[in-house]
C-alpha cells in the first residue's frame, strides 16, 4: 500500500470547531483578514479564499448582510457580488492561468451549502486534469499549492488590478 501524506491537514483536524455565530459574519468582524484569508474588503461584500477548497485559488464572494436568501439581496449587494466576481475571475486568470472556472452558490443545505445561512459565491478555478481518482476512490483532494501562498500571490496581483 502506498500512503499519502498530507501534513498540511493537521491544522484543520486540530483547529478549535467554530460554535455558534456564522463564520461568514464573525471573519470580517475579527479584522483579521490574513489570518482568515480575506483578499478583499468592498462596501457590501468581501472575498475570501475557501479554508476547504475544491482547488488551489477558490475564493468566495460573500455580502456583509447575513441572509440566505439570494432574491433579498439588494441591487448594490448584487451589482457588486457581479463586480467581484468579474475582478476574481481576471485576478485568477492573471495569477494562476486556469484552463476555466466553475462560479455558482449552493443556495440550501439540500443542495450543497456548507453554510446553508449566509449565501456566497464560489470561484473555483479549474485546469484540464485537476479532477483525479482521489476524491472518488480515497474521499481526499489533492491540492497542488498551499493555501498561504495562493493567498500571497492572489492578493498582490488584486491590488495591482
Amino acid at each position: 500500500m502506498q500512503q499519502l501524506y498530507a501534513s498540511w491537514r493537521m491544522s484543520y483536524i486540530e483547529a478549535p470547531k467554530h460554535e455558534g455565530g456564522c463564520i461568514f459574519c464573525d471573519f470580517p468582524a475579527e479584522h483579521k483578514d490574513e489570518q482568515r484569508f480575506i483578499v478583499h474588503r468592498g462596501k457590501t461584500c468581501f472575498v475570501i479564499m475557501n479554508l476547504y477548497p475544491y482547488n488551489p485559488g477558490h475564493l468566495m464572494i460573500i455580502p456583509y448582510r447575513h441572509t440566505n436568501i439570494y432574491e433579498s439581496l439588494t441591487d448594490e449587494e448584487a451589482l457588486e457580488m457581479h463586480a467581484l466576481t468579474v475582478k476574481a475571475v481576471k485576478v485568477l486568470k492573471t495569477v494562476m492561468t486556469p484552463a476555466g472556472f466553475n462560479i455558482g452558490m449552493n443556495l440550501g443545505e439540500v443542495a450543497g451549502a456548507g453554510v446553508a445561512g449566509h449565501l456566497h459565491r464560489h470561484i473555483v478555478p479549474r485546469w484540464n486534469g485537476d479532477n483525479n481518482f482521489m476524491p472518488v476512490l480515497g474521499d481526499t483532494r489533492v491540492l497542488s499549492d498551499a493555501i498561504e501562498n495562493s493567498y500571497r500571490k492572489i492578493k498582490e496581483q488584486w491590488e495591482k488590478d
